[in-house]
C-alpha cells in the first residue's frame, strides 16, 4: 500500500482511492519517529530520516514540533494548512513564486502546480501535485495533507498540461499531518521524499533536506501572526 506514496508520478486517470492513500499516509506519518534521529532546530523542530526502501524513489525526511494554544491553535492551523494549501505555501515558503489550481476532483481533492525559482544557476522547478485533505473531529482532532505528484504529460491531460509553467520538472510527496493534544497544544508533523530533477546530485539534495524542511515551521508562524486578527477562525465548540 505504501507504494502508493513514492516520487513515481501518477496520470490522473491512475489515481488511487482516497481511504487507500489516506491509510498510508496515516502508517507512514505513525512511524517516522522510529526512523533515525537527526539535528533539532530552531530548539523546537526534530528531524528524523530514513534511507530509500523497496517502492520508495528516494529517501524519507521527517520533521516534528509542537505548538502551543498561544502560539497556533488547531483551528487556525488547519484553516491555513488544510485549505488552499498551495495557495498559503506562496505566502510563507519564499521560493514559490506562483501556483496554479489545474483541476478540481472533488471537496477533498485538487491538482495544483507549483512553480519555485531559486537563486542562480539553479533552473526553475515546476511540481505538479494532487493534494488530498482530511479533518477528522473524532478525539483527538486530527488534520492530514497528502501531495501525491502528477504527470499531465499523456495527450489526454493536454489541456490541465497548459496550466503549467516551463520549467524542470521536480517530484515529491508529503504527508502532513496536525493532531490536537490534551492540554490545547498540536502537534505537527511532516514527512517527504523527492527529487529536484535536472543535474542537480541527489546527495547534495539529501544533505540538506533536514534544515530545508525546518525552516518552513518557522516562515509558517511568522507569516500566520502577521494576518489580520479577524482571519482567525472561532474555535470550534465542543
Amino acid at each position: 500500500m505504501s507504494n502508493y506514496l513514492t516520487i513515481t508520478p501518477l496520470k490522473p486517470s491512475e489515481i488511487p482511492p482516497e481511504e487507500d492513500i489516506l491509510k498510508a499516509a496515516d502508517t507512514l506519518i505513525e512511524s517516522c519517529t522510529s526512523w533515525k534521529q537527526g539535528k533539532t532546530y530552531q530548539k523546537v523542530v526534530k528531524t528524523y530520516s530514513r534511507g530509500k526502501g523497496p517502492g520508495d524513489g528516494a529517501p524519507w525526511h521527517c520533521r516534528i514540533s509542537v505548538h502551543k494554544r498561544e502560539e497556533a491553535t488547531f483551528d487556525l492551523m488547519w484553516a491555513k494548512l488544510g485549505k488552499d494549501k498551495a495557495v498559503n505555501e506562496k505566502e510563507f515558503i519564499p521560493d514559490i513564486h506562483k501556483v496554479t489550481k489545474v483541476k478540481e476532483i472533488s471537496a477533498s481533492q485538487n491538482i495544483w502546480t507549483l512553480y519555485y525559482k531559486f537563486p542562480p544557476p539553479v533552473s526553475p522547478r515546476v511540481f505538479t501535485e494532487l493534494q488530498i485533505t482530511q479533518l477528522s473531529e473524532a478525539s483527538p482532532r486530527t488534520g492530514t495533507i497528502v501531495s501525491i505528484p502528477i504527470d499531465l504529460s499523456s495527450p489526454e491531460d493536454a489541456e490541465l498540461a497548459k496550466k503549467e509553467e516551463k520549467g524542470v520538472k521536480g517530484r515529491y510527496v508529503s504527508i502532513e499531518r496536525i493532531v490536537e493534544l490534551e492540554d490545547g497544544s498540536t502537534e505537527w508533523r511532516m514527512a517527504t521524499s523527492s527529487t529536484p530533477g535536472g543535474s542537480i546530485p541527489s546527495w547534495l539534495a539529501e544533505s540538506t533536506m533536514a534544515s530545508k524542511i525546518s525552516e518552513d515551521v518557522p516562515h509558517f508562524m511568522k507569516w500566520l501572526h502577521s494576518l489580520p486578527k479577524e482571519e482567525a477562525p472561532k474555535p470550534t465548540e465542543g
